[in-house]
């Protein structure tokens, strides 16, 4: 695999090439940000491991741009840096953080585990496409029906499972949907689970499974991903959702909330279903209602 590198020390470059697997991965340095667009664009090479401190990155912003870009592949980031705050470094984007220094030995531990989450990413784009042409996708939102994501995590789940990864499932819920509906009619209604759907896209990776699974409930698939990591992306959401404000004619602004319940499993066992893990994620959501709402409730299956 060809691996982009934004690194201009030495020293941290060697260590990064120690952490390769010689035989299979190629490591590409570059100088600039601007550098990395011929490789992504071209599907030539869609892993990218930069200094995020020393980097021109923020500059550009080159992250949210490489999001928003449509791109033959999705780009897996990988940011090394010397800041340790979890709220400072969780809004950047990237899918993993590594802090600095670093030995060579965790870095290829890291490495590994972005090169399964790309193939998976590569399996899904594939099926992905060959449901294109079915009706599976929810016309309002974009985002699979039950059954498609049904079918589609199912063998997401076999993938997780040969490749020794934990996965997590998210459901969503947006809190007082009904009172919603009533109050401002269905029209609104389908304005807010626009907004919803929005920030699940932004705040999740491109590759991940995300269903419509009921008329306000959403559920999500992210594999490699468990437990705090799972409740970043969680919270993320809720952020994105609390921070947009709906307008109403001759009412005040509605500010909407979601609740949400997470269940992570560190190992996929030959038994394990998706069907279970999905309602546990469900009674984890409604906890979170139950304590409030607007907020998340983790579970380890």
């Amino acid at each position: 695999m060809k691996i982009l590198a934004l690194e201009n020390n030495p020293k941290e470059l060697a260590l990064i090439q120690q952490a390769l697997n010689s035989g299979k991965d190629t490591l590409i340095q570059l100088v600039s940000s601007e550098q990395v667009w011929p490789y992504t664009q071209s599907g030539e090479a869609c892993f990218l491991i930069a200094n995020w401190d020393t980097s021109d990155l923020a500059v550009t912003q080159f992250i949210s741009r490489a999001r928003a870009a449509k791109l033959a592949e999705p780009l897996y980031i990988i940011l090394t840096t010397v800041k340790n705050s979890d709220n400072e470094l969780a809004s950047l984007g990237a899918d993993d953080i590594v802090q600095r220094p670093f030995r060579p030995a965790d870095l290829k531990n890291r490495i590994a585990m972005a090169e399964r989450i790309i193939s998976l990413a590569g399996n899904l784009a594939v099926a992905r496409d060959q449901l294109e042409n079915q009706a599976v996708f929810d016309a309002l939102t974009g985002f699979m029906n039950r059954a498609a994501f049904l079918k589609q995590s199912a063998g997401e789940l076999e993938r997780v499972r040969r490749a020794s990864m934990p996965v997590s499932l998210i459901a969503l819920d947006i809190d007082d949907f009904k009172v919603i509906n009533d109050s401002f009619g269905v029209e609104l209604g389908d304005e807010v689970l626009k907004v919803v759907a929005q920030s699940i896209t932004e705040k999740s990776r491109p590759y991940d499974c995300i269903s419509r699974w009921a008329e306000d409930k959403f559920v999500l698939m992210l594999a490699g991903v468990i437990g705090a990591d799972a409740e970043k992306v969680a919270e993320r959401i809720i952020a994105g959702v609390r921070g947009t404000r709906i307008e109403v004619e001759n009412e005040a602004p509605l500010n909407v909330k979601i609740s949400a319940g997470i269940t992570s499993v560190a190992r996929i066992g030959t038994s394990t279903e998706v069907e279970p893990l999905i309602q546990q994620a469900l009674q984890a959501m409604a906890r979170a209602k139950e304590a409030g709402g607007n907020q998340v409730f983790l579970i380890y299956a």
